[in-house]
């Protein structure tokens, strides 16, 4: 009766060969058989072990060890593998078909990632590589109403950095300067130093920073009196030794039975790495000439010295 029912799916077929009135020792089969042990041969109803015979060739050809008789009766019975391929349909395979993590990049072709296949602020800052590069020809915008907040170093965007800035103090108030003597000014109190490049405790300079090249804005101002009035008062700025800018006044007011002078020298320098900069005063008069200066550490009663490189 016929068979009613799900068929099951096959890779392989039972085939069968027999041989009367032969008295040779090879016989060739109408397939190929994978192997000796694909292969039961029987005669006379004995089965025949694997040593008894051989096989080789397409289709297969049965050597024995012995050659049959005419009355000798051989038959053959062999799986024929018919190298059936299944192919998976169109749509087929689902998620749930897939293990986790069983998806390598191997598996996924050059160039295929686009961003429709990226859900929106899906890339957080862990997938970003440490370094990230602009290549040349490309740009990154940043749209009107963002903010880039900086809580590292910045490195070769437009800056005003290196910047500082000294005052001077000391617990009796003032310094004193000797008359018609050019003499460094001890600003000691450092109160803004981006780069640690300014020395508050012995030179009293600033000395541009490795890599910091460039156009520098330096101010110095000083406020100097004098019992008597003051013929003449400069103020310099020293460049690596050198005076490279200077302001000079030639009379004083007089407050309170002192001659105050207000000294302020300002200028732009194009700077080097290693140039160091450093304030100078020479006041001419009679008596003592004196600095005032705030008698503790803090910006001093109108004394500075402080620049800061131009952003290029």
């Amino acid at each position: 009766m016929p068979y009613m029912g799900k068929v099951d799916v096959k890779a392989s077929d039972i085939k069968r060969f027999s041989v009367t009135g032969s008295t040779s020792a090879t016989h060739t089969l109408s397939w190929t058989a994978p192997s000796e042990q694909a292969l039961i041969i029987t005669i006379n109803g004995v089965k025949q072990q694997d040593g008894a015979y051989t096989i080789s060739g397409t289709p297969t050809t049965i050597t024995l060890s012995s050659a049959l008789v005419a009355t000798d009766e051989m038959e053959v019975i062999g799986i024929n593998d018919i190298g059936q391929t299944n192919t998976v349909a169109q749509d087929s395979i689902v998620t749930d078909m897939i293990r986790d993590d069983a998806v390598t990049t191997a598996k996924i072709a050059d160039d295929q990632i686009t961003t429709v296949k990226i859900a929106d602020d899906q890339i957080t800052s862990a997938k970003l590589a440490n370094a990230i590069n602009i290549t040349s020809g490309n740009s990154l915008t940043i749209d009107s109403g963002a903010t880039i907040t900086n809580n590292g170093t910045v490195s070769g965007f437009p800056n005003n950095t290196p910047a500082f800035m000294a005052g001077c103090y000391d617990a009796t108030g003032y310094y004193n300067f000797s008359n018609n003597v050019n003499t460094k000014v001890a600003f000691n109190t450092e109160l803004l130093d981006t780069d640690s490049a300014y020395d508050p405790t012995t030179n009293y300079r600033f000395t541009v920073p490795t890599g910091k090249g460039g156009n520098y804005f330096i101010s110095a101002g000083l406020q100097v009196y004098n019992s008597v009035n003051i013929t003449n008062a400069y103020i310099w700025i020293y460049k690596n030794g050198g005076a490279m800018g200077w302001s000079r006044l030639s009379t004083s007011s007089s407050i309170g039975g002192f001659y105050i002078d207000q000294l302020i020298c300002e200028r732009i320098f194009p700077l080097n790495a290693g140039d160091y900069i450093e304030i100078r005063v020479q006041l001419d008069g009679v008596g003592s000439n004196y600095m005032l200066v705030d008698t503790s550490s803090g910006y001093g009663r109108a004394n500075w010295f402080c620049g800061w490189r131009l952003a290029t």
